[in-house]
């Protein structure tokens, strides 16, 4: 059984999953806030008791504190494992890194963009991961990452609004908004965030003249419904493209 952990900037996801898995089937799964790391130990400590596990891969992009947590928390419950580490290579699992310097790809990105070439082979698409930051990326039908756009996510463009003016408030970025243009300034603002993010993944799809978007992450059910491309939401698509991996390199 494999543990694949996708170390974010806000949660630590994990799943369970082995060869018979489908993508993103899991035989177990778990999602824990950074503030809640000891909540880990139990969930993994049961894991490699009920289910055995024989390999770890782990993408990080949380930087080194969080790696140091993960590596505590792996040798008290699995002492005699060696995680690997998940990084941005030239090519793997049938995806070409076009980034200019391929290992400067976020490693997430990277394993989304495997995620949307197996979920969606033989035609372009949009892969777009709604989180901490929104992340836009385009892969050609024959699997070359090109590039794409990162921006600020909901969460944090509403909490800069409201942080750099006097006089906007803090909102929800899960509330409900009205049809038309909004009467108040909540609205106001949710219905300038959600247009922002809308629009950026919009232009990605004409530019790539996408046959699809893929999107992902914590922010989308609230994002994709904007949209007026066709898309397809895939949760935990990180997790997904790390099932991706480890599949290609199964079947050699």
């Amino acid at each position: 059984m494999m543990l694949l952990i996708d170390a974010g900037n806000t949660r630590v996801k994990w799943a369970l999953v082995d060869s018979t898995n489908a993508p993103g089937e899991w035989s177990a799964y778990g999602a824990v806030a950074h503030a809640d790391m000891p909540q880990l130990e139990l969930a993994w400590c049961e894991a490699a008791a009920s289910h055995g596990v024989d390999r770890v891969l782990i993408a990080n992009v949380a930087g080194n504190a969080l790696r140091v947590q993960l590596e505590y928390v792996l040798q008290r419950c699995m002492p005699q494992m060696r995680a690997e580490w998940f990084a941005s290579l030239p090519s793997l699992a049938g995806l070409t890194n076009g980034y200019r310097n391929p290992a400067q790809l976020g490693c997430d990105r990277f394993a989304a963009a495997i995620a949307g070439h197996t979920l969606a082979p033989r035609v372009p698409i949009i892969v777009v991961n709604c989180g901490t930051a929104t992340t836009i990326d385009a892969v050609t039908a024959d699997g070359v990452f090109l590039g794409g756009m990162i921006l600020p996510g909901l969460g944090l463009m509403a909490s800069s609004l409201a942080r750099n003016t006097a006089q906007l408030p803090q909102i929800a970025q899960d509330g409900k908004l009205a049809d038309g243009f909004a009467d108040n300034t909540d609205d106001a603002i949710l219905s300038g965030i959600l247009a922002a993010q809308s629009g950026a993944i919009e232009h990605a799809c004409a530019q790539h003249q996408a046959a699809e978007c893929i999107i992902s992450g914590g922010a989308a059910p609230y994002i994709a419904p904007m949209l007026k491309v066709p898309y397809r939401i895939v949760e935990n698509i990180v997790l997904v493209g790390l099932q991706a991996v480890v599949r290609s390199a199964e079947q050699g």
